[in-house]
This record gives structure tokens, C-alpha cells and sequence, in this order.
């Protein structure tokens, strides 16, 4: 291990004395981003000929959607925010603002704990009303919009920080919590710290983490900037389980993202394209209104930065559509958030030496679980797109059922050690651990309607 870590801090060191070119790969990056979110706009929609290599609209579309936001999440899982740090379009961006901008101070709301649940959510359920992963011009709206935010705070606020990134990025507080589990941190030596060994060189931490307390790799964006920093910083590797038993928390808004964000709202927004019980409600829904001579809920004229309206490619919502997928995705979030907090929350009541964040401590543990449901319903897309260009997917059904396992048998492996920091008796934490394995029971069998029994 010591050679190891030896190895990954001279790498961390490389990273630090090469960060121009990261800068120059970032801008690489922000072109083609630009180019894949505003060129296809200008492209007639692809017909069902169209595949990957002949129609930007469908390679944009498996670019973004296919490639990018799952395996995004994948590379946190392994690595940490090195995205954020490394290729993000957005961090590069609202950090280029802010090295040019006006430097006003943070202002408090911007610091509200609460902003990573509720971006998350109006993001994404706004983006199933639009279907932002089928067409351009969501896409532009959402994914431009946010970059148009980014640029603006980043020039407003932050005296060449990524304000942006720290507090108002949609998916900053999903990246947070996958980043628990990467196996590598910039660990922090406390006693080199005090009495450095190295010439101190002012650096600049552009997402704002307090290095001297940076225990673990929630908010580092993995830059390398401020390796060997007093000689007390350098790139370690851990135990992918060691920030959630060892250093984390949590709180109550990491909880609420956890089990009603990334566990019920992310559910019913895969889901509810699949749903029978949608369909159903659609149509007793229809019928009450007909009856009564209200029709114009039944009627698609919205616009396509309100509900999706495509009338060329027969693909068009009308209001009661709209209103019946907001109202599936929030029934999904208060149903499965809710059960499963109720079910983590008699777990730390059998437990003892229960405080004011025993439970947010708890709900750490269903992270893997959350994160492969996400992983899950994105690729789900990536899958759909190569069974269209006609690869063989006869193993995905496999692979899903095997990743959905074992992630939930990492959240109880989890559960269990959080369990057996409170108590070493057996009927307690075994109590407890039946308690969050029906949770999580509950939370699989929603992914198993979707992939196994709607399909």
C-alpha cells in the first residue's frame, strides 16, 4: 500500500505541474459540447433509418445520453469528481467567467443547503415533460440553460471560483454523494500542515474546499492543484467504503436526495414511459373528463419548452399527459422516499445511542444502491440505441440483475458495519438490518417492474 500510494501521490504531483494542459483539454471539451448541443438543432429530425454514424441528431443523442451521463456517474464511482475536475464544460466555463468577472460576494440563499435535491429535481422532471433524451431542442434548453446559469454566476460571483459547481449544479450534490465511494483522496497530513516541509505557494482551490479539513473526496474535483500543498496534500488510495463508515455524517438534505431524490423521484422518472398504471390513469382520467365536456386537457398545443409538441414525428403531450407524468414521478418519490425513510428510521430507533444525524448516518449506506438505480435507468437508453444499430443486447436482462444485486447487497454490507459502530449486539443490528433490507427490497422491486416485468 505505501508503494501504492506512493505512486498515486507522484501522479497527483503530475496533475499539479501539468494543469495547463488539463485547461486545454477542458476547452477540447467545450467545443464539442457546444458543437453536439446547438448543431443538431439545426438538423430535421431523424426518421427510423437513421442510426448513429449517418445522423447527428442520433449520434448527439448517444453521445449525450448514451455515453456521457452514465458512464459519467461510473467514473465517480472509480475515481472521484475527476469529471468535474478534468472534462466538465460547465466547470471550465463558469471558472472562466469568474477569473474575468465582477467578483461579488456569495450571497447566503446561493448557499442553501437544499439547492442539489431541489436543482435535481426540477431539472429532471422537467426534462421528462420536454424528452429531453430524445430531442435536440430539449436537450439545448436544458443542458444550454444550465451552462448559460453557469457562465452567469461564474461571471457575477467568486473571484475565480467554480460557485456554480459548489452550490447551484444540478447533479453537484448526485456527484457528492457517488464520490463517497472512488478509492482514491487527496489526503490531508494535519501535523505536516502545521509545520510545513515545503515552500507554501498560494494556490487557488477553485471549488471552494477547505483543504486544511478536506477529510474525504465529496467536493474535491480531483484537479491536483493543490498536491504536495505545504507538504501536507497528497493523493491517496482507501477503501471505497472508507468515507461512508469512517467520515461521513450526513444530513438531513443528503437524506432527502438519497431516498426521495436518486430513489423515488429517479425511479418514477424511468418508469413511468413503461407504466401500465399510468395508462390506466390516462385513460379513466380521458373518460371522467369526456363525460363532463372537458376537453381541453385532452388537447396538445403546448409548446416544446412546456411539453413535448412534435407534431411532424406524430410525438406530441397533451396537458393531462403533462400533468399525469409530474404527478407519477411525485407519487414515485413520496411513495418510495417516504417508505424507505420510515423503514431507516425504525432501524435507528431499534438501535442505540441514537443523536439528531443517527438516521442521515444510516441512509449513507443506501448510496450504491441509489447509484446503480441511476446508472440502471440511464443505460437503459445506451441499450435501446445499440439494439437499434444492431448489436446483440441478449445479456443486458444478466447484467442488470447482477449489478442490481450486488449493489444492494453492498447497501446492507454498509448497513451492517454503520450498524456495528452503534451496537455489537446481534438482535439490534439484525433487527435493524431487516428493516433497511426491506427498504431496499422495496426499491429493487421497482426496477424489477420496470426492466423484467413491464418490458
Amino acid at each position: 500500500m505505501t508503494i501504492l500510494n506512493s505512486r498515486t501521490a507522484q501522479f497527483g504531483n503530475f496533475l499539479r505541474d501539468h494543469a495547463h494542459w488539463l485547461r486545454k483539454l477542458q476547452w477540447v471539451v467545450v467545443f464539442f459540447y457546444l458543437f453536439l448541443l446547438i448543431i443538431p438543432t439545426f438538423v430535421s429530425l431523424p426518421d427510423e433509418s437513421a442510426r448513429v454514424f449517418n445522423h447527428l441528431v442520433i449520434f448527439a443523442q448517444f453521445a449525450f445520453w448514451g455515453i456521457w451521463w452514465p458512464f459519467v456517474l461510473i467514473s465517480m464511482l472509480l475515481m472521484g469528481r475527476v469529471w468535474c475536475g478534468w472534462f466538465c464544460p460547465e466547470g471550465m466555463l463558469t471558472e472562466w467567467a469568474s477569473e474575468r468577472g465582477r467578483n461579488h460576494t456569495i450571497p447566503r440563499w446561493i448557499r442553501w443547503q437544499g439547492w442539489p435535491f431541489v436543482a435535481f429535481a426540477c431539472t429532471t422532471v422537467y426534462g421528462q415533460l420536454l424528452s429531453v433524451y430524445q430531442y435536440p431542442l430539449a436537450a439545448m434548453l436544458v443542458l444550454g440553460g444550465s451552462t448559460l446559469a453557469a457562465v452567469g454566476v461564474g461571471y457575477w460571483y467568486g473571484r475565480s471560483k467554480r460557485v456554480w459547481c459548489r452550490y447551484l449544479c444540478p447533479v453537484n450534490g448526485v456527484f457528492n454523494l457517488l464520490a463517497k465511494l472512488a478509492p482514491w483522496h487527496y489526503k490531508v497530513d494535519v501535523e505536516a500542515w502545521k509545520a510545513p516541509q515545503a515552500k507554501v505557494m498560494p494556490i487557488n482551490c477553485a471549488p471552494l474546499v477547505p483543504m486544511r479539513n478536506m477529510q474525504g473526496a465529496t467536493e474535491c474535483h480531483m484537479c491536483g492543484r493543490c498536491s504536495d500543498y505545504r507538504g501536507a496534500i497528497a493523493l491517496n488510495v482507501r477503501s471505497p467504503e472508507d468515507e461512508i463508515t469512517h467520515v461521513a455524517k450526513g444530513s438531513g438534505w443528503e437524506t432527502v436526495l438519497i431516498l426521495f431524490g436518486l430513489m423515488g423521484l429517479a425511479v418514477g422518472a424511468f418508469q413511468w414511459t413503461a407504466s401500465p398504471w399510468l395508462v390506466d390513469a390516462k385513460q379513466m382520467m380521458a373518460e371522467w373528463l369526456v363525460n363532463r365536456d372537458i376537453f381541453w386537457p385532452l388537447q396538445d398545443n403546448a409548446p416544446w419548452w412546456i411539453l413535448t409538441h412534435y407534431p411532424e414525428v406524430n410525438d406530441s403531450f397533451s396537458w393531462l399527459d403533462g400533468g399525469l407524468i409530474v404527478a407519477y414521478i411525485g407519487c414515485s418519490m413520496l411513495f418510495l422516499g417516504g417508505s424507505l425513510y420510515l423503514c431507516l428510521k425504525l432501524a435507528d430507533w431499534i438501535l442505540p445511542k441514537r443523536d439528531a444525524l443517527s438516521v442521515h448516518k444510516l441512509a449513507q449506506s443506501f448510496i450504491p444502491a441509489a447509484a446503480c438505480g441511476v446508472f440502471l435507468g440511464l443505460s437503459a437508453l445506451t441499450v435501446n440505441l445499440l439494439k437499434h444499430e444492431g448489436v446483440a443486447m441478449a445479456w443486458a436482462p444478466t447484467a442488470r440483475a447482477v449489478l442490481l444485486s450486488l449493489a444492494l447487497l453492498w447497501s446492507l454490507r454498509l448497513f451492517w458495519r454503520l450498524a456495528g459502530q452503534r451496537t455489537m449486539q446481534w438482535w439490534p443490528r439484525l433487527g435493524a438490518l431487516a428493516l433497511a433490507g426491506l427498504g431496499l427490497t422495496l426499491y429493487g422491486w421497482a426496477w424489477v417492474l420496470l426492466f423484467f416485468v413491464w418490458a
